[in-house]
């Protein structure tokens, strides 16, 4: 059974990237520049992008296109220096959940990742159209294993 968290997802950056590897680095690109003009530190900057490139990659691989054949990526930074990001897709055959891979396995570490970094992470569904959004939060603090 998946457990689905629900969470209003505040948002002050929004864009629209092609479904598929060409919009992962334009994203990161923009909320990198757009977290350092906010005053981020380096570290939440760094995780911020590692996990927007995690749910777009997630969304690559599990997930179909929104309509328009694009995939939403979205961010805000509230006043105590929480970011959240978030994804947004059409949806795919399965939802997305922790895995177990193997030491071997070459994938399927992705969420692991994200729930490493993030002080909360969950996925928003019931859209009528589909639409599936997965969403973590940063800390203004990062946490220890993420420092350097």
């Amino acid at each position: 059974m998946a457990l689905v968290v629900t969470r209003q997802v505040p948002t002050s950056s929004t864009m629209s990237v092609p479904h598929g590897p060409a919009g992962v680095g334009e994203a990161r690109r923009r909320l990198r520049q757009d977290l350092r003009t906010r005053g981020a530190s380096d570290a939440i900057i760094d995780d911020a992008v590692l996990i927007l490139s995690e749910l777009l990659s997630n969304s690559c691989r599990h997930a179909r296109p929104l309509e328009d054949e694009q995939v939403r990526a979205s961010w805000g930074q509230d006043q105590d220096g929480e970011v959240t990001i978030a994804v947004t897709d059409g949806g795919g055959p399965t939802r997305p959940r922790l895995g177990m891979p193997s030491v071997t396995a070459r994938g399927g570490r992705g969420l692991t990742i994200i729930r490493s970094l993030a002080r909360d992470w969950g996925v928003l569904e019931g859209d009528p159209s589909g639409a599936v959004t997965v969403w973590a939060v940063l800390p203004s603090v990062p946490p220890p294993a993420s420092r350097g």
